[in-house]
């Protein structure tokens, strides 16, 4: 198949004010930690953002009928999903969704539930928002994570009005199942929990034959109960654009969403809706094969990490994050031991389970060669292997 787009074009981001590349400016150690690709976004969303740029006006923007409608048009498109316009809510980032799903389901001194490890605001979130957070662990058997239902119901409390879940999960890459997506539904159904489902990496599936299903999809009573979070941003690398948007389709949710927005949660700006649009619209040739290429980054690291002495990976479904667990090794601060070595990631601790890293794929090839042979280098010496 002839490829339009070319992921190993290197691109240099130092001195651009890079969150990921400016943490090690001027020190040898390729980073691999924040959830941002190296790849240059969509020629669509680019050509939007130079046509809206060049007429020179940035005034107050409300998001257009026809970026509404690219958005509906995706999710029917690739989820099957009827969603209504009135449904959706526009946020200028997803962990603000997060923040104020906590603040709009329930009152202070009630508990929100999680799974961990897991995306740091959600551990955050709760108690911002003078709620309490419970986390549950997930559990891994056989090298594949997964949730346990009793784990759940021996967490819940008479106080827990929520449960915050990544679907799919960062950082363990699952895909949740038909099966355990229902398991949970039933599970929240039971207690009359509000679900808030952050499925920001739908669009990134990379195992074959496995779909994203939005939790709401189920049935009505479910969506009646959940808000689901959704962003173009990691798929289509727009993060640093700020556009998200909550699907809410029961009114009075919706309407409790709303008002803890209150005054506080800023309008996303208008580059922001311009690069959504253009992506949902124009980005698809370009997803399909920016997911080919992360599929050969993942089974890359997999094969690699498998080298490594101590080092196990778990299975990536989804995202463009491996989840590499180090407790053999007897490294207490993985971070500082690999940032010796060259290579920055992020460490386990920050997602709640200590002796993990989190590597992000998404950069060209051949850097993610180089840090791999670095991390393996380190690790051959250490143990004399």
């Amino acid at each position: 198949m002839t490829k339009k787009f070319d992921f190993d074009e290197i691109i240099d981001r130092r001195g651009t004010s890079s969150e990921k590349w400016d943490k090690y400016r001027d020190r040898d150690i390729i980073p691999l930690w924040v959830a941002d690709m190296d790849f240059r976004s969509p020629p669509a969303v680019i050509d939007a953002l130079h046509e809206r740029v060049s007429h020179g006006v940035f005034g107050y923007t409300a998001p257009s009928e026809s970026l509404v409608e690219a958005v509906l048009q995706s999710l029917r498109d690739e989820f099957g999903w009827q969603v209504a316009k009135e449904w959706i809510v526009w946020l200028p980032g997803l962990v603000t969704g997060l923040n104020v799903s906590c603040r709009a389901v329930g009152a202070a001194g009630d508990d929100v539930i999680t799974l961990t490890p897991v995306y740091p605001p959600f551990m955050s979130a709760p108690p911002l928002s003078g709620r309490n957070a419970i986390k549950v662990p997930l559990r891994c058997e056989e090298g594949r994570w997964g949730f346990s239902l009793e784990d759940l119901e021996r967490a819940v409390t008479p106080a827990t009005k929520l449960l915050l879940l990544c679907s799919p999960h960062n950082p363990v890459g699952r895909v949740w199942s038909r099966e355990e997506l229902t398991q949970l539904a039933q599970f929240a159904q039971r207690h009359d929990l509000v679900i808030c489902s952050d499925e920001i990496h739908a669009g990134l599936v990379l195992e074959e034959g496995v779909r994203h299903i939005p939790l709401a999809t189920l049935s009505p009573e479910i969506s009646a109960r959940t808000i689901t979070l959704l962003a173009p941003s990691k798929t289509f690398n727009v993060p640093g654009l700020g556009c998200s948007f909550a699907v809410i389709s029961d009114d009075t949710l919706r309407r409790a969403f709303k008002k803890a927005m209150g005054r506080i949660v800023p309008h996303v700006n208008l580059l922001g809706y311009t690069a959504a649009e253009a992506a949902y619209r124009h980005g698809e040739e370009w997803r399909q094969e920016l997911i080919a290429y992360l599929r050969g980054n993942r089974d890359l690291v997999a094969r690699e990490v498998a080298r490594m002495p101590g080092l196990t990976v778990a299975p990536v479904e989804a995202t463009y994050l491996s989840w590499i667990d180090l407790r053999q090794t007897g490294i207490e601060d993985p971070v500082t031991f690999f940032e010796e070595a060259g290579v920055g990631l992020s460490g386990g601790a920050d997602f709640g389970l200590p002796c993990y890293v989190r590597l992000n794929f998404g950069c060209r090839r051949d850097l993610l060669v180089e840090a791999l042979r670095r991390m393996r280098v380190a690790l051959e010496a250490r143990t004399g292997n």
